[in-house]
């Protein structure tokens, strides 16, 4: 494997929404028209037709736009967060998870998050990060554990990797 190929391959992935949510109205509407069938009642397909079309266009739109803004992609070079690239070589640390049973909160929850969202994503949770120039900022994920570990061991290996060639030089 080359090291771009390494570079370039998926260490953590969350998509953010699945296609499969623009089936579940239609489906919906479908078991309305079989029991409409089978009880004999009058059948109602210009609204079943409409209604199954509009909440599929309706779920689509919002499958985009969560495949947009909340999806999360970390690669060994950087971390997309919906439409925000970090690259690794900016991190400087991953901050600990934030201690349960403290009463204070940690200064990178007050941070800003990454993407273009104005927080952390509904049902996501938030990683303090350290930027190499000092700022703090919370990257986020839904299996946040997973993320914290890649992350964490894809920024040691970026920095292993730079102290090794400055060494060199």
């Amino acid at each position: 494997m080359t090291e771009e190929s390494k570079a370039a391959a998926l260490l953590f992935a969350e998509p953010g929404a699945r296609w499969r949510a623009v089936a579940y109205g239609p489906v919906l509407c479908a078991i309305v028209l079989v029991v409409e069938l089978v009880t004999g009642s009058s059948v109602h397909w210009f609204a079943l037709i409409f209604c199954a079309a509009l909440i599929a266009g309706f779920v689509a739109l919002q499958v985009i736009a969560g495949q947009r803004h909340v999806s999360v992609a970390l690669t060994g070079e950087a971390l997309r967060e919906g439409t925000e690239t970090l690259p690794l070589t900016s991190i400087a640390e991953v901050l600990p998870e934030r201690d349960e049973d403290s009463w204070d909160d940690e200064d990178w929850e007050s941070a800003r998050a990454l993407g273009e969202l104005s927080g952390v994503p509904r049902k996501r949770t938030g990683i303090g990060l350290r930027l190499a120039d000092g700022g703090l900022v919370q990257a986020w994920a839904r299996d946040h554990r997973t993320l914290r570990t890649e992350l964490t061991g894809a920024v040691r290996r970026i920095r292993d990797t730079d102290s090794e060639n400055g060494a060199d030089r």
